[in-house]
């Protein structure tokens, strides 16, 4: 087995970052084979995420849900980030990428077609209050940079719940609907904070409330993370969290 140079965490960074200049998809092959041929550790999705079960489960006590079914990563190679301006971003998530992109809630293992690409849902729990989506993609030995990520869940409420707004924070771009309407959307080039963007009033239905975001990413890491605040900005953390 060939030995790998191990590299510390600085020329990783350079790694992560180098070559902004160049434009063509065998540029972001070079800098995944780059970034790869200087780690010395297992391809595996741990410790990030675990398979998701039937299991209830709650927001985590600051309210943020880690249950999700993951699409694997299309690719959408950008150079830079920034060029996500609104209008890019509306084209780009408007865009019907597969059979019903905005309107079916997959089953674990479903396969879907994007052009040449055979991209599988995976049923997922993150081990973090965001959900690390170049970690995802690297363990799986997928594409990790120029991508696009889909991400679907299902919020069930005990009661109806008006004026609660979405919280989202995501890295790069990404834009996120609650029962087919739009609640958010963040352009431009920007590192993943929570409660970074938060959505007008929105309504929870008693029963199922289905969660839909679209994440895109050029160069650098890719994650998100989602959370419902009430009308006094508390999170709400009495909503179940399935994936189906």
């Amino acid at each position: 087995m060939r030995n790998k140079r191990k590299t510390g965490p600085v020329a990783i960074v350079f790694l992560l970052f180098a070559g902004l200049g160049l434009n063509s998809n065998s540029a972001f092959a070079q800098r995944q084979a780059d970034y790869e041929s200087n780690l010395d550790v297992e391809r595996t999705i741990a410790p990030y995420f675990t398979e998701a079960t039937t299991k209830k489960m709650t927001p985590d006590p600051d309210g943020f849900i880690q249950r999700w079914l993951l699409l694997e990563p299309i690719d959408k190679p950008n150079r830079t980030n920034t060029v996500f301006t609104d209008s890019y971003l509306r084209n780009a998530f408007d865009t019907l990428y597969f059979e019903n992109q905005f309107t079916g809630v997959p089953e674990h293992g479903d396969m879907v077609k994007v052009g040449d690409q055979e991209l599988q849902w995976h049923a997922l729990e993150s081990n973090n209050y965001n959900v690390k989506l170049f970690r995802f993609a690297f363990g799986l030995e997928k594409k990790i940079y120029g991508v696009l990520f889909w991400a679907v869940t299902v919020v069930n409420s005990p009661v109806e719940m008006k004026n609660v707004r979405m919280a989202i924070g995501s890295n790069s771009a990404s834009m996120w609907w609650l029962n087919g309407e739009e609640a958010a959307l963040l352009s431009g080039d920007r590192r993943m904070v929570m409660d970074d963007v938060v959505s007008e009033r929105l309504t929870l239905k008693k029963g199922k409330n289905i969660i839909r975001g679209v994440v895109i990413n050029g160069p650098g890491m890719s994650d998100f993370c989602v959370r419902f605040l009430d009308e006094q900005g508390e999170p709400i953390k009495n909503l179940t969290i399935t994936y189906e």
